[in-house]
């Protein structure tokens, strides 16, 4: 059977996170040539080394996309070395700031997020965007939480964050789509391997006796499927999005939140 991204050149942007690990390690196995990009080379040569393991190829480059010289650089590598760019990933953390009420929150706290979000995913979308309209195909992905959706209190810059960028991806998606490139984001919530106690510290500061099996549990509790998102449902599910097969879905936010968000 035919691999789903056969011969597919993909630039995956924190590629060295969570998410990136597994979706990297799902894009190898579906037959795509990787080009790991993030701000730490350690954890992307782990990564790397992870996907030559299962069989992949896979190159690595330090770039950070809040700097568009070094992603427009980088993407005109890419280019250079592998004739094109068929599926660009933005997978960058933000710097949310959540667990503080939005009356007690500074405006540096509420805006990084938004600002961070919204530059890096312009970054990397306008870099492959331009290369893939003169070739006439190509798949933009990101991925944000569905608090754009929802009305949860304490979830600080998140929601703000969220909106921004999913707003930036539909007007991408309408102005590209007529030369072939399709843009589509993907809801993730609370994915449990991605849920370490350092991660959510990070986030929200309030949360330093977390428990991931605890979280886990409650997670559950509150979706339609009574279970938590896991990473291979959010790999797999980007893999088909990425993929000829999903050739027409374009403009639109795919949810793998195992329902925990509506709609």
């Amino acid at each position: 059977m035919t691999q789903l991204l056969q011969d597919k050149n993909v630039i995956i942007y924190g590629a060295g996170g969570g998410i990136g690990r597994g979706v990297a390690l799902t894009f190898a196995q579906e037959g795509a040539r990787l080009f790991l990009a993030g701000r730490t080379r350690k954890t992307l040569e782990a990564v790397a080394e992870d996907v030559r393991a299962v069989g992949g190829v896979a190159e690595v480059a330090e770039v950070d996309a809040l700097d568009e010289r070094a992603v427009d650089e980088h993407a005109q590598a890419v280019v250079a070395t592998a004739g094109g760019i068929d599926v660009s990933f933005n997978l960058v953390s933000r710097g949310d700031v959540q667990g503080i009420p939005l009356v007690d929150m500074s405006g540096s706290d509420l805006t990084r997020a938004v600002t961070n979000g919204l530059l890096a995913n312009f970054h990397t979308a306008r870099a492959a965007a331009r290369h893939m309209a003169s070739r006439g195909s190509g798949v933009i992905l990101t991925v944000t939480s569905g608090s754009s959706r929802v009305t949860a209190p304490m979830m600080g810059s998140t929601g703000p964050a969220d909106a921004a960028v999913e707003t930036f991806l539909r007007y991408l998606a309408a102005e590209v789509g007529p030369s072939g490139v399709r843009v589509v984001g993907i809801h993730t919530a609370g994915v449990v391997e991605t849920m370490t106690r350092d991660k959510v510290v990070e986030v929200n500061e309030a949360m330093a006796d977390f428990d991931p099996a605890v979280f886990e549990q409650m997670m559950a509790g509150m979706t339609m499927l009574k279970r938590a998102p896991r990473l291979a449902m959010v790999a797999d599910t980007a893999a088909f999005l990425a993929s000829d097969r999903a050739a027409g879905i374009t403009g639109t936010m795919v949810n793998v939140t195992c329902g925990l968000v509506a709609g």
